[in-house]
């Protein structure tokens, strides 16, 4: 198969495995992809699992059309990808071997030899030529192993991404990309969230065309989606609105819990409710669907004073991935002592920032009086942000919602007539309380600037410690005149017609502009308030919350140069080009300051 002019697919479709890795079900096959640079040196770039030598021995011989090849890259030493190096290089005599100097211990390991006058040891920053294709090195490691290295051919713009970007499922198989994505980096990768983030970094500096995974389909149109659901991924961020319940269930009590919490959920208002019967259901499914959503509910049995297996190995994948980001609520069943929410909750004492229900549900044996208004009160805090728009304006204005204004962070949301946009903002203050005014103050370089002094009216987005960094990678980084802010988003409006966000934000309000300051590089606007709700109890976004638990920290250990006060972006060297733009957030170089 031909990827480019001088790059050829020579991989193989398996439809034998029936559980990639030993665990993970792949109804559809796998891929193991191989390629071929053709140029004036041939480099070929990994090999296949063990099973498929001959094939892809076969396609190889059919693809150098009489050539012999010069080079064999190794970049990922996973046996579905390094088993065939030995026969390869037996077969070739003459080829080189390129890979990383822990690559070349593990192949000491795997084939009692380590190739050691044909080695060519690359690392971060070493480059090969090929003729008029260029091989540039980046090191990726434990993503997911620690020899990993990731190869960008500079002439074609193609990035060899190694495992990275891989998914489930043969080449000659049709099904969405996403799905089968997920599951893969959820189940494979997701324990290496920081280490994807650093590759994603390395990766924004290029000028990226073209991305070859090891497995699954090669991408080449609408990059920008397959990179956002990777930084989703790996910042641990929500990726859907929605409510995943995951239970087990003994006699049956439990799981008619469930499948009446699920009614008065999507009564409620909730975009997506999933339900999963973790005995019946694919454990690696459940999982990547708890990555996925931003909510969870976990329903289960006390069992051996314990709690029910299936719950309990579902609560260890999650923890082993770095499970965190989310709102967590529980029902626990127990005849005579039920214990199951305080064990679930301990379990999950590891993960980083969860938000626990105010509401557990406690039944024993079967649902009772009691323990179905429970589950009415648990309906209700996990549907709030859902049914705050479909409450009367006026009577049940709820104005606590001022008490969450401090210096905060917020996004505040407005509509220019065609198109929603959102910014980020610290700037807001209660100025008066007879009647009610709100300040918010917006740099007059900011399209919502413009568009808020044209329509006059805004909401106020109070947002909450659950907001993670893409959050404000969505709504400081990029303008919305050129943007959609909301892309992928489920979207709900306020009586004035525009976006407020149902998660990741405590309360919000609805403003009316009375008045503006022109305060030179920033206008103020003095406004009124027309609606305000409650969506959450979860503590207020403060800055300084933002920069100590947000905002990644800078890699800057034994680097001379310059780091983005916005996002932590590192720029190497003694100067920094007075018209530099951060590649990750967009701002200019005023924006940096010198590493200390």
């Amino acid at each position: 198969m031909q990827i480019t002019n001088d790059i050829l697919y020579i991989g193989v479709n398996d439809h034998k495995v029936d559980l990639f890795e030993g665990q993970y079900r792949v109804p559809n096959g796998m891929s193991y992809n191989s390629y071929l640079i053709m140029d004036e040196k041939i480099a070929v770039m990994d090999t296949v699992d063990q099973h498929f030598t001959h094939e892809w021995l076969d396609n190889l011989e059919k693809a150098l059309n009489g050539r012999k090849p010069d080079y064999l890259v190794i970049q990922h030493m996973e046996p579905d990808h390094s088993a065939n190096i030995a026969t390869f290089m037996n077969l070739y005599p003459q080829v080189q071997i390129v890979s990383s100097a822990k690559a070349f211990a593990m192949m000491q390991n795997f084939f009692c030899t380590d190739f050691a006058e044909r080695q060519v040891v690359v690392g971060e920053g070493s480059t090969l030529s090929l003729g008029k294709h260029t091989l540039a090195f980046v090191t990726a490691p434990m993503v997911h192993w620690p020899e990993v290295i990731v190869t960008y051919d500079v002439a074609e713009k193609v990035l060899f991404s190694a495992d990275g970007f891989g998914k489930f499922g043969a080449l000659d198989r049709t099904e969405p990309w996403a799905d089968e994505a997920r599951r893969y980096f959820i189940g494979i990768v997701g324990k290496y969230g920081n280490q994807v983030q650093a590759l994603l970094k390395k990766a924004a500096t290029l000028d990226i065309r073209m991305i070859c995974p090891l497995h699954g389909p090669v991408l080449t149109e609408n990059l920008g989606y397959y990179l956002g659901l990777y930084n989703t991924w790996s910042s641990y961020g929500v990726e859907e609105e929605g409510i995943l319940v995951a239970y087990t269930s003994v006699y049956g009590h439990t799981a008619k819990a469930v499948e009446l919490l699920a009614e008065k959920l999507r009564a409620k208002g909730c975009p997506k409710v999933v339900v999963t019967d973790l005995a019946r259901s694919d454990m690696s499914q459940a999982v990547a669907d708890a990555f996925r959503y931003g909510k969870v509910i976990l329903a289960t049995t006390t069992y051996n004073a314990d709690i029910y297996p299936f719950m309990k190995e579902f609560i260890n994948h999650l923890t082993e991935r770095n499970f965190q980001n989310r709102t967590i609520g529980f029902i626990e069943n127990g005849s005579w002592a039920p214990l199951a929410a305080r064990t679930m909750k301990a379990m999950l004492g590891c993960c980083k920032n969860l938000v626990f229900s105010d509401a557990t549900v406690t039944i024993k044996s079967a649902l009772n009086e009691v323990s179905a208004a429970q589950l009415e009160a648990l309906a209700e805090e996990f549907c709030r942000a859902y049914t705050a728009s479909d409450r009367p304006e006026a009577v049940e204005c709820d104005l606590s919602a001022l008490f969450n204004i401090g210096y905060g962070l917020y996004v505040v949301t407005s509509n220019d007539g065609i198109k929603d946009n959102g910014l980020i903002v610290n700037t807001v203050t209660q100025v008066t309380n007879t009647p009610n005014r709100i300040a918010v103050t917006i740099n007059k370089q900011n399209y919502s600037h413009h568009v808020i002094k044209q329509t006059g009216i805004m909401n106020l987005n109070c947002l909450s410690t659950e907001a993670g960094f893409d959050v404000f990678q969505r709504f400081g980084f990029h303008s919305g005149r050129n943007t959609d802010k909301f892309a992928g988003m489920t979207t709900y409006r306020s009586a004035n017609g525009l976006i407020y966000l149902p998660r990741c934000v405590n309360s919000y309000l609805s403003l009316k502009v009375e008045n503006y300051v022109d305060l030179g590089t920033h206008g103020m606007f003095i406004c009124s308030i027309t609606e305000a709700r409650i969506l959450s109890h979860v503590e207020t976004m403060t800055y300084t919350y933002y920069q100590n638990n947000v905002k990644p920290k800078p890699q800057t250990a034994g680097k001379k140069g310059f780091v983005c006060k916005i996002c932590g972006y590192v720029y190497e060297g003694d100067e920094l080009p007075a018209d530099f733009i951060c590649p990750l957030c967009k701002h200019g170089a005023a924006d940096f300051e010198p590493i200390a």
